[in-house]
């Protein structure tokens, strides 16, 4: 598959002089989910604000469909197509569930990119996806539990459509049977021809889910492969990969 987003020799960090990733490499191919696994730390989370436009690398390149978008500003990232659903709530608490999720689209709406009559009809397709959503409409989205949230957050992407989906940590802190209809989510996104760079605690998983992944550790890139490549004993890959004793 063609490689959709390319980080080359990428160099970051939130402080002078001390550097968070460390000339990183990796592709995301375009239509597929690319994984991204390693401990707390490692700088998953800040390859994410990177691409972003949160944070400009000191050294190295970031190229999406073709263009150089290295240190952009994080809304012209958005405008391109790029989404991110963070690991904390991006939610406004005090907006309903409905107002939450119409108030990009009314941004897209604005700027000529989307009809009035495209914004309801993909309003209506998020309470078919999300039909847990539909009964927490009108709902304040601080009142929801956290699973909702999160429900809430994917719907927004999913009416968004973007081309890009960056995916931080969706499972942490949910139940089993809430992280099972989230992975289902964004095995769902690529149906709808999104492409999806997804970091989650949850090896094993998004093993399972991604059709490559990259291994981070301290800020640099230390194994890749496709989901074969990860087959057999998967603890002890792990521990090799990042080079630490559990």
């Amino acid at each position: 598959m063609t490689a959709l987003l390319t980080l080359d020799h990428v160099t970051a960090g939130f402080v002078s002089d001390i550097d968070i990733l460390q000339d990183v490499s990796l592709e995301v191919a375009e239509g597929g989910i690319t994984g991204l696994i390693g401990l707390n730390g490692a700088g998953k989370s800040t390859i994410m604000r990177t691409i972003c436009g949160f944070l400009k690398p000191r050294s190295g390149r970031i190229f999406y469909g073709g263009d150089d978008i290295t240190g952009i500003a994080p809304h012209s990232v958005i405008r391109r197509g790029i989404w991110y659903i963070p690991q904390e709530s991006s939610l406004y608490p005090q907006m309903t569930v409905s107002d939450n999720l119409s108030l990009p689209l009314h941004h897209l709406r604005r700027s000529g990119t989307l009809s009035r009559g495209e914004v309801n009809r993909r309003l209506d397709e998020a309470t078919t996806r999300f039909p847990v959503l539909k009964t927490k409409w009108s709902a304040h989205a601080g009142d929801l539990s956290g699973g909702q949230q999160k429900l809430v957050e994917f719907a927004k992407a999913f009416v968004i459509r973007p081309r890009l989906c960056l995916i931080d940590e969706p499972s942490i802190g949910l139940s089993p049977k809430v992280a099972a209809e989230i992975y289902d989510c964004i095995d769902s996104f690529v149906s709808d021809a999104m492409t999806v760079l997804l970091v989650d605690h949850n090896v094993r998983r998004v093993v399972r889910t991604a059709h490559h992944v990259y291994v981070l550790s301290l800020g640099q890139i230390t194994a890749s492969g496709s989901p074969a490549d990860f087959a057999g004993d998967l603890h002890e890959q792990v521990k090799g990969w990042l080079g630490i004793e559990f």
